[in-house]
């Protein structure tokens, strides 16, 4: 089974999570594109959608959804999203898109939290795909200054500017042993907005796609 096969079985699954009535949050990535897909075969389960991304948002609107603020929307019921790494205790890396502010205030405001991903995302550890770290422009070298200092090697993504107008830097050679503390450690530093460890706030519920079809798990 090839990768674009699992991340339609994933999304599929994801779908058993969108109950009549739900107030419905969507995340940004290739997995959930798919899933974007198949939406317009649940609308009718789907009271109010917000989306994480200005892409996102544009997907939605051309299979003829509209989409909310989640000033308009309140509390969501079901966030459906993706992630770049998962451990088996719904410890996350995201932001591989670069929409990770917003994926973390949706995933927050949540009630449920779904996370779609295929086999080769499940790690034992975080940190082999690299962190990345939404900063505001003017603490940039800053920030980078201070992962330098931790031996980790930070990489500006040149070119790339958030939806919230910031810039991103990619962390390599880390070893995130303890996420939960590593995440509020990284959140401190002046100039940080959002790292893309999901860990004080996991997933709730991690769908795993393989070739032997998609397993559930939850802590």
């Amino acid at each position: 089974m090839d990768e674009i096969e699992k991340k339609v079985n994933v999304a599929r699954a994801a779908l058993e999570f969108i109950a009549p009535g739900t107030a419905l949050g969507i995340g940004t990535g290739s997995t959930v594109n798919c899933l974007i897909d198949l939406l317009p075969g649940v609308r009718d389960r789907i009271e109010r959608i917000v989306s994480s991304s200005r892409a996102t948002t544009r997907l939605l609107e051309d299979h003829g959804f509209d989409v909310m603020t989640l000033n308009e929307a309140g509390d969501i019921d079901v966030y459906i999203d993706g992630a770049d790494e998962a451990t088996k205790r719904l410890h996350l890396i995201k932001g591989g898109g670069g929409a990770l502010t917003r994926e973390k205030v949706l995933a927050g405001a949540a009630r449920r939290f779904v996370c779609i991903i295929d086999d080769s995302k499940l790690v034992g550890m975080l940190g082999s795909f690299p962190l990345p770290v939404e900063v505001i422009p003017m603490a940039q070298q800053f920030v980078m200054r201070k992962f330098l200092k931790m031996r980790a090697q930070p990489v500006w993504r040149e070119g790339f500017v958030t939806d919230n107008g910031n810039h991103i830097v990619d962390v390599h050679d880390l070893q995130i042993g303890n996420p939960v503390e590593f995440e509020q450690r990284l959140t401190q530093i002046p100039g940080v907005v959002t790292v893309g460890i999901f860990a004080q706030r996991p997933a709730d519920v991690l769908l795993i796609a393989s070739d032997d079809g998609v397993r559930e798990l939850r802590v």
